[in-house]
């Protein structure tokens, strides 16, 4: 185990091509931190500086206090886990899990001791004398995470390992992988761009936007205080529902709360903070048009068109739906529930504590209480 400290680290690719811009990262001994971001961010880039796969153009990497730029991966003590399971098709599982002790001269006791321990600890036993062409998908990933296992690096590296699974699979594989990364205590950096897996597995976020870090904290702390536009759209699901002041202002009938920052021009709501039904005196509230009603098992995503707004309101509310499309709702946006923000700097502007109410809205009993179905 070990902790894990990135101090202005950058990489430009010849050309002047500029790909990670100054990243500054304290990772603690045992933690798990997911890096997370679209397609082209730079955190596959940076997991593979800190591997060694790519040379670092700028700033210090070191691990466990040892400063390891120059270093090749093999003396780094860290195992990374890929996307495509990398495994050697001819061998057996056994001799996957075998293959970097072997070759580092571990004593024949130790490697079938640790490679008992691996596939106990993953579930694999009855899998080791197989091909990996005779295991499944999640299995094969298993025993990637087992050839890692067995050798007890420092840290664990994870490139979007379960990109490959399905959806079920993957739920399965976060909870192995949560449980696994717990029972051993080994630092990790996971990179994905699902926010689900990020949100599910990290115990620290880092949200990464064009090579650059945009918000560093808990997974809720990022939900609820989202500092920039970027994180406030990107992370949570549904998005945030990001609105602009002017044309909020021009909505008749609309009481906007005046404690506002200044400078305040894009107002945000979570789709769970949303309630159904009449602004009370002081609230600020909405009306729209049922255009979409999205069932989700246990709750119901519905996206409505409020005349004047450029984009629909999506509201998160408790239970299956028996609105239908067509219907007019009234809207209740709770203070505690909005974010400002300034749409020159792209930052969130408050700087109180004020935590949104997260509980989804429930579906009244009597649907003709809030909605009048049209046509």
């Amino acid at each position: 185990m070990a902790s894990i400290d990135l101090t202005g680290v950058k990489k430009t690719y010849p050309g002047g091509v500029a790909v990670v811009h100054g990243i500054d990262l304290q990772i603690a001994d045992g933690e798990l931190v997911v890096l997370v971001g679209p397609s082209g961010c730079g955190k596959s880039t940076l997991l593979r500086m800190i591997a060694g796969l790519e040379t670092i153009t700028e700033g210090e990497i070191s691990i466990d206090g040892d400063v390891v730029n120059r270093k090749e991966p093999a003396e780094r003590d860290i195992a990374m886990v890929f996307q495509n399971y990398a495994l050697y098709p001819h061998m057996s599982v056994r001799g996957n899990l075998e293959y970097g002790l072997k070759n580092r001269g571990t004593p024949r006791a130790e490697i079938d001791a640790r490679v008992a321990e691996a596939a106990r600890i993953l579930e694999i036993t009855p899998f080791l004398d197989r091909k990996p062409r005779q295991l499944s998908g999640g299995q094969r990933q298993r025993v990637a995470m087992g050839r890692a296992i067995v050798r007890k690096p420092k840290a664990f590296l994870f490139d979007e390992p379960l990109s490959n699974l399905d959806a079920k699979l993957r739920g399965q594989m976060r909870i192995e992988i949560r449980r696994l990364q717990r029972a051993l205590k080994t630092t990790s950096v996971y990179v994905t761009h699902d926010q689900l897996e990020a949100m599910t597995l990290a115990d620290r976020l880092v949200v990464m936007n064009a090579g650059r870090i945009e918000q560093v904290g808990k997974p809720i702390e990022l939900y609820d205080r989202p500092a920039s536009l970027f994180v406030a759209g990107f992370i949570g699901s549904p998005p945030m529902n990001l609105m602009p002041m002017e044309q909020v202002q021009a909505l008749a009938g609309v009481h906007v709360p005046t404690d506002l920052p200044q400078g305040t021009d894009i107002v945000g709501v979570r789709p769970d903070a949303v309630r159904l039904g009449k602004a009370g005196a002081g609230e600020m509230g909405l009306s729209g048009t049922v255009e979409l009603i999205e069932p989700v098992g246990g709750e119901s995503h519905l996206y409505l068109r409020v005349e004047g707004l450029d984009q629909a309101v999506i509201v998160v509310a408790q239970g299956r739906s028996e609105l239908s499309e067509g219907a007019r709702l009234d809207l209740t946006l709770p203070r505690a529930g909005l974010h400002p923000f300034n749409s020159a700097t792209g930052r969130r502007l408050d700087d109180g504590a004020a935590t949104p109410d997260r509980q989804p809205a429930p579906l009244p009993d009597a649907i003709n209480s809030f909605a009048t179905p049209t046509g």
